[in-house]
């Protein structure tokens, strides 16, 4: 099974930035996505994309946040903008039935 590998989680102020990271072991031919888990809440969708890079995004992070990947480095990747305190939360990368470790992405002033 694929190993997945997330990193670029860091305690940003509001309004900052973050692109977290996620490599495969091996190559993903299908969809992508990042979910996350707030404190105390069920883990949530975020965004995904098609191996075609067709993407899809919570409402939530609508205009925020892209999600991308680069097929030839097996990398997805999710591009963080003008965060809020309730982006607080563990991300994690999903392909198929392989998930990441997960990164923590705090948001905080």
């Amino acid at each position: 099974q694929v190993q997945l590998v997330e990193s670029g989680g860091d305690e940003v102020q509001p309004g900052g930035s973050l692109r977290l990271s996620c490599v495969a072991s091996g190559s993903i031919l299908g969809i992508m996505g990042w979910y996350r888990r707030a404190p105390g809440k069920q883990r949530e969708s975020v965004a995904f994309i098609s191996s075609g890079g067709i993407t899809n995004y919570e409402d939530s992070v609508k205009g925020r946040f892209t999600i991308s990947r680069n097929n030839a480095k097996n990398t997805v990747y999710l591009q963080m903008n003008s965060l809020k305190p309730e982006d607080t939360g563990v991300y994690y990368c999903s392909a198929g039935q392989a998930w990441g470790q997960g990164t923590q992405v705090t948001v905080s002033s």
